[in-house]
């Protein structure tokens, strides 16, 4: 049951599960922001909270170029044709989750922002900046960014800063939650560089995969990444139970020495990490302290049953 649509199913839930024999109960919902702003019965501490996302690549089989192209969201993935249906969903979603529930003021002016947002994924988010270019005041693109997070539609990622022996940036990555989507709502012309909008686009299907892996073997595991003041990084570092890992994604088929920089300067701070650089070639390969794996073949491999690296 979709709670969202009926919220007063979760007092009779909540009655529900405190009988002597209660019975198994799923409520699901793409957002609690309705729900939080109404004053509902949220179930805290009668229920477990379990995140849904897009398909990893060891659940449907599919090749590095479609997932960047389509993405993967069950409902685009399943469907006759994948492509007409991944061009309508952001407009879809917009009708019935934003503009039929109020969640903004101007949807022309939201449309605009996503389309902005868009030119932010895979990088440090500058909400002044996207202010520009939507034309609207900073504050209105904070709440843009908040109703995005709350309709599970994006997510930031902040600084990894335990014990930190160099001057590091504080501001957060942002990443929209699937590839398709992001490539349905970036502009592609002649001014935009196809390599440019692929790397995006790979560096957040990993993302969206490591935050699945996260949540799928719920061991409060985090995921951050890595940039010094000096402009030094690493795209993702997942810390905790399950250990300390460093991954850059490279949009590429060879291996240059300059492209294992971020990862050698973390391994030299934390000797302890796992450091492995995913790139576009076919070979497994090893410098050092640094292990070169084939994308398609890591993300294929990629379960929560079995360590990341």
């Amino acid at each position: 049951m979709d709670t969202r649509r009926v919220p007063e199913l979760l007092d009779v839930a909540h009655a529900i599960l405190e009988s002597p024999r209660p019975p198994k109960l799923v409520l699901t919902g793409s957002s609690a922001r309705k729900l939080r702003r109404g004053g509902v019965n949220l179930m805290a501490g009668r229920a477990v909270m379990r995140s849904m996302h897009p398909f990893m690549a060891s659940e449907r089989a599919s090749s590095l170029g479609d997932m960047l192209e389509l993405g993967m969201v069950p409902l685009v993935r399943s469907a006759r044709s994948p492509t007409d249906v991944l061009r309508s969903y952001v407009a879809l979603y917009l009708r019935e989750e934003v503009q039929l529930e109020g969640l903004v003021r101007n949807v022309g002016s939201f449309a605009r922002f996503l389309e902005a947002i868009s030119f932010s994924h895979g990088a440090v988010i500058n909400l002044s900046n996207v202010a520009r270019e939507c034309q609207v005041e900073r504050k209105t693109v904070e709440g843009y960014v908040e109703v995005l997070e709350d309709l599970l539609l994006s997510f930031r990622i902040p600084v990894f800063t335990r014990r930190a022996k160099r001057e590091l940036v504080v501001h957060q990555k942002f990443y929209l939650f699937d590839a398709g989507v992001f490539r349905s709502l970036r502009p592609a012309g002649p001014l935009d560089r196809p390599a440019e909008i692929d790397g995006a686009a790979l560096e957040g299907l990993v993302a969206a995969h490591l935050r699945a892996f996260i949540d799928y073997r719920n061991t409060r595991d985090q995921l951050f990444y890595w940039r010094t003041r000096s402009g030094v990084e690493v795209d993702f570092v997942l810390y905790g139970a399950s250990g300390l890992f460093a991954f850059e994604v490279m949009n590429q088929a060879k291996v240059r020495p300059s492209d294992l920089r971020g990862l050698e300067s973390f391994c030299v701070d934390y000797p302890e990490a796992k450091a492995t650089l995913l790139y576009r070639g076919k070979e497994r390969l090893q410098f050092g302290k640094v292990r070169c794996e084939p994308c398609e073949a890591w993300l294929a491999a990629l379960t929560p049953s079995h360590r990341v690296a």
